[in-house]
């Protein structure tokens, strides 16, 4: 069975439909009750919600307990919610940013501290995925809070997979799910139709389960914009930024510009 946080739209209800229709028992979780309630009727078949909010460990908690009472298990914990927000400079917006660090990164922590341990302690293997961004690997400029949070989500994942494998053997893992452009919620236009360059739900959906089952760490979702090519290009110019001590976030450094414009040529991009 699997427990999904942030089941209400996007990526999560479009995960939930997905392992439904697989024949996997499911327990929702969002704090948009009403719409968990939709997802629920629309799925049927053995499906129980609750709504309540992952930036408090008490709610994440009450979470485990009811997947525990309602199936006896846990083979897929997904810590899937999050929320846009501002936070757009270093040095302003405190509110949002404790609201939005509370939630994209404070409640995937508070799901591996509420499931882990009982994960490991049942019989058969498991698997926990977090839910990351690009933002949190390349970090370009502007919403420096949500990249902040998506940062802290990969290395907290990057540091779970390494003591699960070390304390059960592989039997439980970790996985860091990175998506691309997506039409969910967060990312929808105002005309309500899904922008040329996005992927769907759906479709990050269906790569996350299919690279867990195939044992990725690392789940990078491309888009219809950008390939996988053209993300493994920025994601190496990135770590060379620190690796060869140029200015922070050269790629979008005016002094800079051509020396990336000719990485990119160079890696036939």
């Amino acid at each position: 069975m699997a427990v999904i946080t942030g089941a209400a739209s996007g990526i999560g209800a479009a995960s939930a439909r997905l392992l439904a229709k697989a024949g996997m028992k499911l327990v929702l979780f969002d704090r948009d009750g009403a719409s968990l309630e939709q997802v629920q009727a629309e799925l049927g078949g053995e499906v129980r919600t609750l709504a309540g909010d992952v930036s408090q460990l008490h709610d994440v908690e009450q979470l485990r307990d009811l997947a525990f009472e309602a199936f006896g298990r846990v083979d897929l914990l997904f810590n899937n919610a999050a929320i846009g927000g501002s936070g757009d400079t270093a040095w302003g917006g405190i509110d949002d940013w404790r609201r939005i660090l509370d939630v994209n990164l404070w409640g995937v922590i508070n799901g591996v501290q509420a499931f882990t341990q009982a994960m490991i302690n049942q019989e058969g293997s498991s698997a926990i995925v977090n839910t990351g961004s690009k933002q949190g690997i390349t970090n370009p400029p502007g919403h420096p809070a949500y990249a902040v949070a998506k940062a802290g989500v990969k290395t907290l994942t990057e540091q779970l997979a390494h003591a699960l494998r070390e304390e059960t053997g592989g039997r439980v893992t970790a996985h860091l799910l990175i998506p691309g452009w997506t039409f969910t919620g967060m990312s929808a236009n105002p005309a309500g139709e899904k922008p040329a360059g996005a992927w769907s739900g759906e479709q990050v959906a269906e790569r996350m389960t299919e690279r867990v089952t195939a044992g990725d760490f690392y789940i990078l979702c491309p888009d219809n914009q950008v390939t996988a090519e053209v993300d493994a290009a920025r994601i190496r110019w990135a770590a060379g930024d620190l690796a060869e001590n140029r200015p922070a976030l050269s790629r979008w450094h005016p002094d800079w510009a051509g020396s990336f414009a000719d990485y990119l040529t160079g890696q036939g991009l």
